[in-house]
C-alpha cells in the first residue's frame, strides 16, 4: 500500500472559505503540462487517481485531495562539460585565442538547450491534504523548499488562502530529550529505535543509533553533555510508527497492520479505484488523529499569528504565505504519489 510517508503540516488561516468546485476551477488554470523539447522543467497540478482529464481535487470521506506534478529533464553535467570543451577548442583552434568566462557560459546555455530534447525525464508527483474542518494542510514532502513551492502555488490560486506552519508551546528537540532521559513516552505513543542526536557547540558532532535500545545510560548522557535530538523513532497507539523530526516534520510513516484490519481489508481493492478510496481513507483517518495526539504531547498549538522563537521555526519559513523556490532538479524523485 503507497500511502503519505514524509509530511509537513500546516495551519490554515481560519477565514478562508472555499468550496471543492471552486478548488477544481482554481487549479485548472495551472494544469500540469509537460515539459516542451526545449524545455528544463514543468510544474503544475494533476488528477490525484492519474487519470487524464480527471478532477483535480477529489473528496473522499470529507478529505480533499490534491496533487502537483514535477517534471524536470536532467543533463550529465560530465556531458555538457565535455561538449563545452569541444566547442571552446574549436574556437582557439580557427581563431587563436581562448574563449572567457563570459563566452563559456554562452557555450553551456547553447549546449544545453541543443541536447535538452534528448535528456531524461524525472517526474515528482507530491500528494497535497486539504483537512477543511481541522483547518489543516498536509504536504506529502520531505523537502522544504519543494513544499513553500506548492504551497505558494495554491496561495496564489486559492482566493483568501493562507497557511503557517504549525508550531507547538513545547519546541520537538526539548520533548523529544525529556522523553529519551525520562523513558516517558506521551500517552499512546512509544519510543522506538532509532534516533539522531547533534552537539550545540562548535565540535557539530552527531551521534545515530539505528535498530538500538534507546533506554541506556549513554544516550541519557550524551542528552546531559548538550546534545539535542533531531529525529526520534516513534510509534503511536501501535497503528503508526513514524520519525519526528526537530522541525516538526513527521518522516518514514508507516501505517501498521491494525490500521488495514479497520479498514476493512489488506488495502488493496478490487480496481485502481477501490484502492485509491481506501489508501485515502487509511491515510487521512489515522494522521487525522495522530497529529492532535501529537500536539497535545508537545504543549498544544500555539496560535495562529502568534509569533515563535527562532529555534522553534521549523523548515521553511515562519509563514508558508511567501514564494519559495524549487528544489535542486537533482531531488526529483524523493516524493511520490500517495495513493
Amino acid at each position: 500500500m503507497s500511502v503519505f510517508k514524509n509530511v509537513i503540516v500546516y495551519r490554515i488561516e481560519p477565514t478562508w472559505v472555499a468550496t471543492l468546485d471552486q478548488i477544481e476551477q482554481a487549479l485548472g488554470t495551472e494544469r500540469f503540462a509537460p515539459c516542451s523539447p526545449s524545455q528544463e522543467r514543468s510544474a503544475g497540478w494533476t488528477e490525484p487517481r492519474g487519470q487524464a482529464s480527471g478532477p483535480l481535487a477529489e473528496s473522499i470521506g470529507g478529505q480533499w485531495l490534491l496533487e502537483y506534478m514535477i517534471e524536470s529533464k536532467t543533463l550529465p553535467a560530465s556531458v555538457v562539460r565535455r561538449k563545452v570543451e569541444e566547442r571552446a577548442a574549436q574556437i582557439e583552434a580557427t581563431t587563436g585565442r581562448k574563449p572567457g568566462k563570459k563566452e563559456k557560459k554562452e557555450l553551456k546555455e547553447d549546449v544545453t538547450h541543443e541536447l535538452l530534447p534528448l535528456a531524461f525525464t524525472r517526474h515528482a508527483r507530491v500528494a497535497v491534504w486539504i483537512d477543511s474542518n481541522a483547518r489543516r494542510l498536509v504536504v506529502n514532502v520531505s523537502n522544504p523548499a519543494r513544499a513553500d513551492e506548492i504551497v505558494s502555488s495554491l496561495v496564489k490560486l486559492l482566493d483568501g488562502f493562507a497557511v503557517a506552519l504549525i508550531n507547538t508551546q513545547v519546541e520537538p528537540a526539548v520533548a523529544m530529550s525529556d522523553w529519551l532521559s525520562t523513558q516517558e513516552p506521551p500517552a499512546g505513543f512509544t519510543i522506538d529505535r532509532e534516533c539522531e542526536l547533534k552537539a550545540t557547540d562548535d565540535s557539530k558532532a552527531v551521534v545515530r543509533y539505528a535498530k538500538h535500545p534507546l533506554d541506556i545510560e549513554e544516550i541519557k548522557q550524551h542528552i546531559a553533555d548538550g546534545k539535542r535530538p533531531t529525529r526520534l523513532a516513534l510509534t503511536w497507539e501501535d497503528r503508526v510508527s513514524f520519525e519526528l523530526t526537530e522541525g516538526m516534520q513527521l518522516r518514514k510513516i508507516v501505517f501498521l497492520e491494525g490500521t488495514l484490519d479497520d479498514a476493512g481489508g489488506s488495502g488493496h481493492g478490487d480496481t485502481k479505484e477501490d484502492d485509491f478510496d481506501a489508501n485515502a481513507a487509511i491515510a487521512t483517518g489515522e494522521l487525522g488523529q495522530l497529529v492532535p495526539d501529537l500536539l497535545e504531547a508537545l504543549g498544544g498549538e500555539m496560535q495562529l499569528g502568534t509569533a515563535a522563537p527562532a529555534e522553534k521555526a521549523g523548515p521553511g519559513s515562519a509563514s508558508a504565505g511567501a514564494a519559495g523556490g524549487p528544489s535542486d532538479i537533482d531531488q526529483l524523485a524523493d516524493e511520490s504519489a500517495p495513493f
